[in-house]
């Protein structure tokens, strides 16, 4: 069921403005996923790790096997997640960002575990460097 929405929005984006301003590159990149306690500045969970499906200068779609790390959500209100990227480049960005939905991969799809998409509050100067270093490269 949630394939068929999916579809059907893409579709209606086809012929009706798309809403997102940064174009999505569908790329797959090894992340590591954390939860992070902005006040003490650290992680609180160890990471769980999985694979962007689409990337884009404002956000990410994340493929992972769960949506807990311990006892906690990953995605739930008010979470600030650490992601940390594997770019082909060698360089290993970490973005701070804020999960804004999420849902079950069906079975039978080629992805398995849970699609998350979260929208990047920040980075610091030299990754936020190379990650948009290497978005201009998949525009060419």
């Amino acid at each position: 069921m949630a394939e068929l929405l999916r579809s059907i929005t893409s579709r209606l984006r086809q012929y009706v403005a798309d809403r997102r301003r940064d174009p999505r590159f569908r790329v797959r990149l090894a992340v590591a996923v954390s939860l992070y306690d902005l006040r003490a500045a650290t992680p609180w969970s160890k990471p769980v790790v999985g694979y962007t499906r689409d990337v884009s200068a404002s956000g990410l779609g994340l493929v992972l096997p769960a949506i807990r790390a311990g006892d906690r959500y990953l995605v739930g209100q008010d979470q600030t997640l650490r992601v940390t990227l594997k770019l082909p480049t060698g360089a290993s960005p970490r973005i701070y960002a804020t999960p804004v939905r999420y849902e079950r991969i069906e079975e039978g799809q080629t992805d398995t575990g849970f699609f998350v998409g979260v929208r990047i509050n920040e980075m610091d100067e030299q990754d936020r460097a190379a990650f948009t270093s290497y978005l201009e490269e998949l525009k060419k």
